[in-house]
């Protein structure tokens, strides 16, 4: 069996039913482990700060924040976004996540340092301990073997599988490394997203391949020893709700029970690659996935702890904060820096109940703002809420709500002249820039442009991830405005696209960036963060409250 399931049953056993996607959000390239009664999942989180996350469940449908692997992966100018690029579309990639002898390992590479890094950790919380392994894997699994070696796997197109050394630090001299499975294929992506397994003493890889003229497909490739002939195929080409995007790229895990899963991801569009669960059958010792071949809509599973209530994975914020021991601020888990913050240009303690964020250098746009704050957004439907003051905003600065891809779009208040005014500006992809980690040095276009009264807005961001939607719209309402005011939409409806300049799904962001000059800062307090159920709940409570103040 895989190193993660060591067989122990613990908590009462009941059937979960649950809706694919299960996650309606950007958790891409998954690898999914259990240990005893609970499941854990690594998700590439690239360059969002702290990163490496961890999520753990006991039924594989609901999920809740477990872990970062760590704070701060490189203190590069890049990874600080201070070299005018920064690092998107790169930083860490499709992470393996294993358990064996009592130890967590999480390895991957990263795209910008061209290192491959290895954490190691006693409990999944941590503390998570950084050490490399030489050389530069692409999208690597790890393989604790039953003699006690340890092998890495990796590649695109060719899969080569490498033996390491003891501490796991550099490929073992005169250790075993040779070609397993190569993609002769005609493909538009050859094989990769390696995940490696020993069941029941046979040897197993699992990838993604993207035949031409295809969809993403899931392929597998079993050899009875790790010298002899890997043969296999594809597993799963299945499309979901539509999208003519495959389901693919990810591992399989057992239960307590001994029936088996796999959580791959499926490209939706803006909202980005989010996993889906598929059960997986063997038939002569070779896996099945799915039903009829097809990735089911709706999934069961027995849960290990069916009374368990889950953290929600994004969160409201009143910014209330207190300090740890050491003085250090620990934001509610769902929040991710844009690259690494400086941490000396924000604060939720200088102003209780605010995030307080102060720029210290000028910015092209919004993609090169330091401290941008975000959370995922959810699909089908979501929506951001946010209340800003701007009453410290020096002329020339932007600060307020985006939904932040390369293609964003921001809602904000802004300063001319002494003049607070509320703007509407979005980037698309017609004005130049696609390329894997490609950078935009181009202002946004200001679709819409007024001034306001008073130094104090609420900012609203909906976003609507339905199929042939991807699309955001921005509201505000002055303070001045009263408690009944409605909000007022501000420019255009924004078309929201996933691109490869960041490879991320589209995220609510709070921002500020000066363009005339630094040292502005800007205030943001009640965060509230809604999915679609909660939008229709809120809508129909205000309606109701409307309608009872009159």
């Amino acid at each position: 069996m895989p190193e993660a399931g060591d067989g122990r049953k613990e908590g009462k056993m009941g059937m979960i039913t649950g809706q694919n996607p299960i996650l309606y959000t950007d958790y891409p390239d998954p690898d999914v482990i259990r240990v005893g009664d609970t499941y854990y999942m690594v998700s590439t989180t690239m360059h969002f700060m702290p990163g490496g996350v961890i999520l753990r469940s006991y039924d594989l449908i609901h999920w809740e924040h477990a872990s970062y692997v760590y704070d701060v992966l490189e203190d590069t100018p890049g990874q600080r976004l201070a070299d005018e690029k920064g690092v998107y579309g790169k930083g860490m990639w499709a992470a393996t996540l294993r358990y064996h002898k009592d130890t967590f390992y999480v390895c991957f590479v990263a795209n910008d340092t061209g290192k491959t890094y290895l954490y190691t950790a006693k409990d999944i919380t941590g503390p998570w301990k950084k050490s490399y392994i030489e050389g530069f894997y692409h999208d690597s699994s790890l393989l604790f073997d039953d003699d006690g070696r340890v092998y890495i796997t990796y590649g695109n197109r060719e899969i080569y599988i490498t033996e390491l050394n003891e501490d796991l630090t550099a490929p073992k001299e005169g250790g075993l490394h040779r070609m397993a499975v190569k993609d002769m294929g005609d493909v538009i992506l050859g094989y990769e997203g390696t995940h490696f397994y020993k069941i029941n003493g046979k040897y197993y890889l699992f990838f993604i391949h993207w035949p031409r003229n295809g969809l993403r497909t899931e392929a597998c490739f079993c050899a009875d020893s790790l010298l002899g002939e890997f043969t296999g195929g594809d597993v799963l080409t299945s499309d979901l709700d539509g999208r003519h995007s495959g389901v693919a790229q990810g591992g399989i895990v057992d239960t307590p029970e001994g029936d088996w899963y796999s959580i791959m991801f499926q490209d939706h569009g803006a909202v980005g690659r989010i996993p889906v669960l598929v059960p997986v059958t063997w038939e002569n010792d070779f896996p099945v996935f799915g039903e009829n071949g097809v990735a089911p809509k709706e999934v069961s599973v027995k849960s290990t702890r069916p009374d368990y209530v889950y953290e929600p994975l994004w969160c409201d914020d009143d910014f209330v904060y207190t300090p740890e021991a050491d003085g250090k601020i620990t934001l509610k888990n769902p929040w991710q820096w844009n690259h690494i913050p400086e941490n000396s240009l924000w604060s939720v303690t200088e102003n209780p109940g605010t995030l307080r964020i102060r720029s210290g250098k000028l910015s092209k746009n919004l993609v090169h703002a330091s401290n941008t704050l975000t959370q995922r957004t959810v699909g089908p439907k979501c929506g951001a809420e946010v209340t800003l003051c701007g009453r410290e905003l020096k002329d020339g600065d932007f600060a307020g709500l985006c939904t932040l891809q390369g293609d964003y779009g921001f809602i904000a208040l802004t300063k001319k002249a002494g003049q607070m005014y509320l703007a509407m500006g979005e980037k698309k992809p017609t004005e130049g820039y696609a390329g894997m980690g490609s950078v935009d040095t181009e202002p946004a276009k200001i679709v819409a442009k007024i001034p306001v009264s008073c130094d104090t807005v609420t900012l609203r961001a909906d976003c609507d991830f339905s199929l042939g939607m991807d699309t955001a719209e921005f509201y505000f309402k002055e303070k001045t405005a009263g408690k009944d005011a409605e909000f007022a939409k501000l420019g255009d409806t924004h078309e929201l696209f996933f691109r490869l300049d960041h490879f991320v799904g589209s995220r609510f962001g709070l921002f500020l960036f000066s363009t005339e000059e630094a040292g502005g800062v800007a205030e943001f307090s009640d965060f509230r963060h809604r999915t679609e159920e909660e939008l229709q709940e809120t809508f129909c409570a205000d309606a109701a409250e409307r309608k009872l103040s009159r």
